[in-house]
């Protein structure tokens, strides 16, 4: 078997895995994305296929007004006593950050929830509230038919830790009541950012596995062990177990937050998180993506990497020719009742409001809600960039009355940063195309290009992307050659290294479909395909 990390490419952090018989299955997080959590499956753990979103209903999930980056963070997937347990953390509030010398009170609102299924497609309970207190909740089920509930522990108050260790507290799998007080059993290790916990029993040892250095370059997978559960921890001998930090000509990067599982023949596998810079920019427009590699134990007891240098593998291989992977080629006809799964939309569990696949049959219409950007209600419906270097186009119907319309293709991280070409009207109500780009600059600014006016009826949009390079092309009715604009722009800045001051940055770039109608009509928009192809790095004008 030969893998290519990583192995879910594009936005895919956090990575939780558990086996089942023969079946594996990985849990990311979503954030502000909807539905929540992506459950991917494998057999060989090499090819994996997108499954199921388990968090698609208002009971479960409801993330109006949360803000950028916040949402769904860290799920953990675990399964015991013949069902799967999936917990999570829905973050309303991320407040000051932490990084930079940031001073006084960070108050932050963080609510953690547990669901179950029989089965992995779901259905999927109603969430029970199991605490507030830090977030990266996980589950550790002992040999002795007790479960418990992990998390870091959040210190809000001036001067303090803010990542204040990993905190235990039994769970009652029966009703999820929270039996007893919460013990702190790891307070963490110099390098700091202590979150991320994973629990797992081995020799008679408690093995604790947390994330630490936080989730840029210093990213870490670091390991303790006790024979209590409540500790004290012993710390690895090593130091991290894995990390890429200061290592030159490492391409996974920002390597961290892992999670172990064991074969059915007895070798263990590590997930974690990684990131893959622009070569250029250094800027990860991919997001945080999920690797994997397997782990050896030594006889001292210890989890290492296989040859002993705790870093991450781009690829594991079984001494076969390793072939380029196929460009993901995806062309999307709205022709069902369904979303294609490769989309998503945002923070509302009302999708009716924003779409509909059957009120013009073939056709995705959109209809036009809150501004770009928006927290609440914004119609936007997109995919993830998994690639360096792709293409993505779409036809729309689209006839807006006055400026306040607008609809069109969007290249998107988040409100403070994207690229969006659309159609809209002038002051004397003619149909204009242009775009508008929110760029992260220090103060923040949007710049917007000048208006082309274009004809009545469907209109192609088109855009390419080429690493750091990004253009916008257009095709009116009846021609068969794409129109250029004549600007190029930064698509480095839908990354999360680009930002204002003091922001969460913690998901990826997106491409997709927007419709905004800011006078409160409802202005609709359909959309007839949406197609996205990628391009080997050779990506050429």
């Amino acid at each position: 078997m030969t893998i290519r990390n990583p192995i879910l490419p594009g936005f895919n952090p956090d990575p939780s895995i558990v086996r089942v018989g023969d079946d594996y299955y990985i849990a990311t997080s979503t954030f502000e994305w909807y539905p929540g959590v992506q459950i991917h499956q494998s057999r060989d753990l090499a090819n994996w296929r997108l499954i199921t979103r388990p968090l698609n209903r208002a009971s479960q999930l409801d993330m109006r007004g949360n803000p950028d980056s916040c949402g769904v963070w860290a799920p953990d997937l675990s399964h015991a006593n013949g069902r799967f347990h999936l917990i999570y953390t829905d973050v309303k509030r991320y407040g000051q950050t932490t990084i930079d010398g940031a001073r006084g009170a960070s108050l932050r609102d963080f609510h953690n929830y547990w669901v179950t299924a029989e089965h992995i497609d779901g259905p999927w309970s109603d969430p029970v509230h199991l605490n507030s207190s830090g977030f990266d909740p996980a589950l550790f089920h002992d040999d002795d038919g007790r479960s418990w509930l992990l998390n870091m522990l959040w210190d809000h108050r001036p001067g303090g830790r803010r990542f204040a260790g990993i905190v235990a507290q039994e769970i009652d799998l029966a009703t999820g009541d929270m039996l007893g007080d919460r013990r702190m059993i790891f307070e963490g290790t110099s390098l700091g950012f202590t979150e991320g916990p994973h629990l797992y029993k081995r020799d008679g040892w408690y093995h604790l596995l947390v994330a630490e250095g936080g989730t840029e370059r210093n990213h870490a997978v670091v390991m303790a062990r006790s024979r209590s559960l409540f500790g004290p921890y012993e710390m690895h001998p090593d130091g991290p177990v894995l990390t890429a930090a200061g290592k030159q000509g490492v391409q996974l990067q920002r390597t961290g937050h892992g999670d172990l599982v064991e074969t059915p023949t007895g070798e263990t596998w590590m997930v974690y998180l990684c990131g893959r810079p622009l070569p250029v920019s250094d800027r990860c427009v991919l997001g945080r993506e999920t690797a994997i590699q397997p782990m050896r134990w030594g006889e001292d007891g210890w989890l290492r990497t296989l040859d002993g240098d705790a870093s991450p593998a781009l690829v594991v291989e079984d001494g076969m020719a390793l072939a380029a992977p196929e460009p993901r080629s995806d062309h999307s006809a709205f022709d069902t009742a369904t979303l294609p799964e490769a989309f998503q939309w945002l923070r509302t569990p009302d999708a009716d409001r924003l779409f509909s696949l059957t009120a013009r049959p073939n056709y995705l219409r959109l209809y036009g809600r809150e501004t770009i950007g928006s927290h609440f209600t914004q119609s936007l419906v997109a995919r993830r960039q998994q690639a360096f270097a792709y293409a993505a186009e779409t036809l729309v119907t689209f006839e807006p009355r006055h400026f306040q319309q607008a609809a069109g293709l969007v290249c998107y991280y988040n409100s403070t940063k994207f690229h969006y070409l659309h159609v809209t009207a002038d002051d004397d109500g003619r149909r204009v195309l242009q775009v508008l780009s929110a760029i992260p600059t220090p103060l923040g600014s949007s710049v917007i290009t000048q208006p082309i006016a274009i004809d009545a009826g469907p209109i192609g949009l088109r855009v390419e992307v080429d690493h750091e390079s990004l253009r916008f092309g257009y095709r009116c009715p009846g021609s068969c050659a794409w129109i250029w604009l004549p600007e190029r722009f930064d698509a480095s800045i839908l990354s999360d290294e680009a930002t204002l001051p003091g922001l969460p940055n913690f998901t990826g770039a997106f491409v997709g479909m927007a419709c905004q109608d800011m006078s409160g009509a409802g202005e609709p928009a359909d959309f007839s395909y949406f197609e996205y192809v990628e391009a080997g790095d050779d990506w050429a004008d």
